[in-house]
This record gives C-alpha cells, structure tokens and sequence, in this order.
C-alpha cells in the first residue's frame, strides 16, 4: 500500500536508526467500530513468527505526542531473534486522524485492538512507555487474554494525567497547541526528558517533530487533551493478570520515581528494574540496558 503520509522533513534525519527506521513504515487501513471508513494506521513491523519461535510477538506503544520514531534505537537490537510491532496509537504519530472522531482512551484502545486483530491476531508481550504505558494498562485490563506478558517504561498509569486541558477553549486551544509546536519549546522538553542532554540532538527534535505537520495533527491533540487523557489506574492495577516489568529511568525528571515503586507494589507477579544514568526515555538513552532485560523478561 502507498504511504498515507511521509514528511518532507524526513530528509532531514541524520542518524542511520533514525533514517533505517522512518524508511521502514507501513501503512494499513483499519476498519474499526469508530467509523465507517477506515483508519490508514502506521506501524513498523520487523523480524518474523518464524523468528519468533514459540515466542510471542512484542508490542511497541510509544509516549504522548510521539510515534514509532520513539522505538528507532530498541527496536534493532532485538528484531534479530523476534517478531516486533510498533504502532502509532490514533491521534498520534503518523496513523491517520480523520475529522469528526472523538480522541480519547477508549477510541485509542478500540483502535489498537481493530489494528492486532487486522494485523497480529495472537497473543502478545505489549510494551508502553510513558503515556503508552498507560495505554498498555488499559488495552491488558480489558483483553486480558491478549497480554501474555506486558512491560512498563517510565509509565503513566498510577497518577493521573493532568486534567488542565478539559477546560481549554478556543483560542486558548489554538495557542495551546501552538506553543508545543514551537521548536525550541520541544527542544526544552527533549532536554528534560533525558539525564544527558546530548542526546536531545538535531536528529532526535526531528524525530519528535516529523508527525506535527500530519494532516489534523493540532485538532486530534486537542480532542485528546479535552477528553483528559489517561486517569489513574490504581484501583484497578491489581487486576492486571500478566507477569510484568517495570523498567524505569533512575535520574526521570518528567515523572519523577516515586511511581515506579507505586506500580511494583500494586501490580501483582510484576518485577522492578531500574534504568541507570537514564531520564524518562531508558529505550533511547540507555537501549542496551533497555533491550537486554526486554529479552530476558519476554523470553
């Protein structure tokens, strides 16, 4: 199928994961409850069942206002021996965000389970970092038959996300989403995300940027935001069924480390493990730490 949408500024990567990875996207139509039409959905898969053995296939959800871009430096180190899915969650990253829907948890988590029945349609070892955690949470908690394993990193889940957004109102809205377009706001962000900050480089703003000029992209983010996001899940994280790990950034200074304790403690057969010199993003910072423990926790 021809791509849905490839930025121009996908010239502009400079750093070979980076480059191997945005080259590697596909695109597929969905067909969901949501809508009549069908969602072209943006995704990378790599390695094979064959690969896999007897192994479940991992799945890859990444963070707020990101998209599969996020996984460029795990993803290799483990495509050589398993089967890998990332996808880009609706509203985000480069999947189509048609006009008229509703972004919400429950319309991602609708879409996510029309995109593994379409494409995967077995059980799977699901990862989520940061707001994909949470929406890996969300998708085990109601398919708990789908999750064999599931992987925690620096995740939202047991504290709320803000419910600020709710009450923004055109144009607040308009100004609000403007604000994280400006590149040197991102570039803030990037910087605070990692405990080194070299690794906020030119190559990686782009990385986090490529999916602003998406069609919708502004008008998806605000729907998103009003709806509130992701709440807390800590009355229902003891409910989560599958054996889980917690990876978490030992210096995250986006949501702190408190939390990391909170999960392993609430989430039953779940397992801690702490990412060193690493700040909320360990799979970009520290991959091979990173990868190693995905590997040996997933099997």
């Amino acid at each position: 199928m021809p791509n849905y949408f490839l930025p121009k500024g996908i010239e502009q990567l400079t750093e070979a994961t980076s480059i191997a990875l945005a080259n590697s996207l596909q695109f597929q139509k969905i067909a969901t409850p949501l809508s009549q039409a069908e969602i072209t959905t943006a995704f990378v898969h790599q390695g094979s069942i064959e690969q896999g053995g007897n192994l479940s296939p991992i799945v890859f959800l990444h963070g707020f206002d990101s998209s599969v871009l996020e996984w460029r430096r795990l993803l290799p180190l483990l495509s050589s021996d398993r089967e890998l899915w990332a996808i880009d969650l609706l509203g985000f990253g480069f999947t189509e965000r048609p006009l008229g829907l509703s972004f919400n948890s429950e319309a991602i988590k609708a879409h996510l389970y029309s995109t593994w029945k379409a494409l995967i349609a077995r059980p799977v070892t699901l990862v989520g970092a940061s707001m994909g955690g949470a929406a890996a949470i969300d998708f085990t908690l109601t398919y708990p038959e789908i999750v064999e394993k599931l992987i925690l990193i620096d995740s939202v889940g047991f504290t709320g996300g803000a419910t600020a957004g709710k009450f923004l109102f055109p144009p607040l809205d308009y100004i609000a989403t403007q604000f994280l377009r400006n590149p040197k706001v991102r570039q803030k962000i990037s910087e605070k995300a990692y405990y080194n900050p070299s690794f906020a480089s030119p190559d990686a703003l782009c990385c986090a940027a490529l999916h602003l000029d998406c069609p919708n992209w502004q008008q998806a983010l605000i729907s998103f935001t009003k709806s509130g996001g992701y709440g807390s899940f800590k009355d229902r994280l003891a409910q989560v069924q599958p054996p889980s790990l917690i990876l978490w950034g030992d210096r995250d200074r986006i949501l702190g480390t408190k939390d990391a304790e909170n999960l392993r403690r609430v989430i039953p057969h779940s397992q801690l493990i702490w990412i060193e010199a690493s700040g909320h993003v360990p799979h970009l910072e520290q991959p091979q730490s990173t990868a190693k423990h995905i590997r040996e926790f997933s099997g």
